[in-house]
């Protein structure tokens, strides 16, 4: 039974739970540094490739296929190497359109981000030498969600880089700031969206649980929706006397959006226990049909992630019995928290 490879990149410092959840889904947990691990694992021949589960994980931002490792004592040696394995790789290859040359490396290692750029220039240099329209047609923008082909290369060391042909990204993505915006948390809810699928439009209804200090209601207004903004707390910046948020002072966990009332969006992204949230809040939404859409940021510095993320995919969780497309990612701009997407079953 051949055995099959992926590098797996997470945010770094929480590569010990990436691990966990790789060995949670059935496969090996090898090797891993800052914000990767390698993954192994049998694939029989005519099943479903095992490697396929860790597009649905939680922590993964990007899964890099089948990489093999280079290794050099400096800058233009590892350029070399990376270029033949290269070239070798697309002999009798039509490559017509733009494709994805991406170098990166742990953000943790000092020093890790100027090497990672040496080598990408040389690599450049040799690549317009060697293949100069192929070179032309490069694009060093990583893409943002779904399966790539091109060039993918991490560095796990100095002198050691992972090189792949093809990628699957997760959607995780650094989000640019509002000076509008009233918290850092503006940046999750932006960022949720691609992973979501969908974003509030103009006339759209949002109800944000737990709103102060005002990011997330911010971030559905500025897209024109109709914000009902939850929270004894303030609003600050940009959500404060917006005309399209209406700040209600009242209990999160007692709203109810009414009988007849029907959300578009639930946002919920409170200093709450998870479990709390889940059937405080999730669960009456849900079953209540009292939304369309949702995404919930649910905190896990309390609780084991592993054991947390079993609980909402369990099949009694509300988000399997009620919840349809439900993607659960820890975000790039999540720290000890879970961002839960989805839509409800109609």
């Amino acid at each position: 039974m051949p055995s099959k490879g992926a590098l797996v990149v997470c945010q770094s410092g929480y590569e010990g739970f990436l691990a966990r959840e790789i060995a949670g889904l059935g496969l090996s947990a090898g090797e891993s540094g800052p914000g990767w691990a390698l993954a192994r694992w049998d694939a029989a021949e005519g099943e479903a490739d095992p490697g396929l589960r860790l597009r649905d994980a939680a922590f993964p931002h990007a899964i890099l296929d089948a990489p093999a490792p280079v290794s050099g004592s400096g800058v233009n040696e590892i350029a070399q190497r990376i270029m033949e394995q290269f070239a070798e790789a697309v002999r009798g290859e039509r490559i017509e359109e733009r494709w994805p040359c991406v170098f990166a490396g742990s953000q943790d290692m000092t020093g890790l981000g100027r090497r990672v750029s040496s080598v990408e220039a040389a690599f450049h240099q040799l690549l317009k030498k060697r293949l100069g329209r192929v070179a032309r047609l490069a694009t060093g923008d990583r893409p943002r969600l779904g399966p790539a082909r091109g060039l993918f290369v991490w560095f796990t060391d100095f002198g050691t880089a992972q090189v792949a042909r093809s990628a699957h990204m997760n959607g995780q993505c650094r989000m640019a700031d509002d000076d509008s915006a009233p918290s850092r948390s503006y940046l999750k809810i932006e960022e949720s969206y691609a992973i979501a699928g969908a974003e509030p439009a103009p006339g759209e209804s949002v109800c944000d649980l737990g709103a102060a200090p005002g990011g997330w209601s911010y971030s559905a207004a500025k897209r024109g929706a109709r914000v009902v903004a939850v929270d004894n707390g303030p609003l600050k910046g940009g959500a404060l006397g917006n005309p399209l948020v209406d700040h209600r002072h009242d209990d999160a966990f007692g709203f109810s959006p009414g009988r007849e009332a029907v959300f578009d969006w639930l946002f919920s992204d409170m200093l709450e226990d998870p479990h709390k949230v889940v059937q405080s809040i999730v669960r009456p939404w849900l079953e209540g049909g009292w939304c369309r859409r949702f995404v919930v940021n649910l905190k896990f510095g309390r609780v084991d992630p592993i054991a947390l993320l079993a609980d909402l995919r369990s099949a009694t969780s509300p988000f399997s019995v009620h919840g349809a497309g439900v993607r659960i990612v820890h975000l790039y701009h999540d720290r000890e928290e879970l961002t839960v997407t989805g839509s409800v079953k109609r």
